[in-house]
């Protein structure tokens, strides 16, 4: 038998063993990055609507098929819905109490946030390649 009672244990002994405490870390440096990306990207979307807001459909067709502009249209796609889906599962961790709903939630959103990049790449992917 121990000569101190358990009440006195050092705080960081009773939290040894529940996770790391760097994972959260890279989440919110990643969901920055992204929303800096997103800045970027998102003056840039706004500069290429407004220079089709009068262009016929021909016209904006080949606006958006020219090699940067359609990099940069995918690249808006997929950091808009990986900064989505990043902001939505701290959304959901914070305030989703019940284990297997969060969990739900979470596969839903991370799988329905893949199908709807994969359908932005693909259109855009259509109208560059010309099909």
């Amino acid at each position: 038998m121990s000569a101190y009672p358990k009440e006195y244990r050092n705080p960081l002994k009773k939290a040894r063993g529940l996770g790391s405490a760097q994972h959260g870390v890279s989440h919110w440096w990643v969901q920055r990055v992204t929303a800096i990306a997103l800045v970027g990207l998102g003056i840039w979307l706004v500069t290429l609507v407004l220079r089709m807001l009068h262009a016929d459909y021909a016209t904006a067709r080949a606006l958006v098929a020219r090699p940067w502009n359609a990099v940069l249209l995918i690249a808006f796609v997929v950091t808009a819905f990986w900064h989505a889906v990043l902001g939505l599962q701290v959304v959901i961790e914070d305030y989703v109490h019940t284990r297997w709903k969060e969990a739900t939630l979470l596969m839903a959103i991370k799988f329905i946030a893949v199908l709807a990049t994969l359908a932005g790449v693909l259109a855009v992917l259509r109208i560059a390649l010309g099909a």
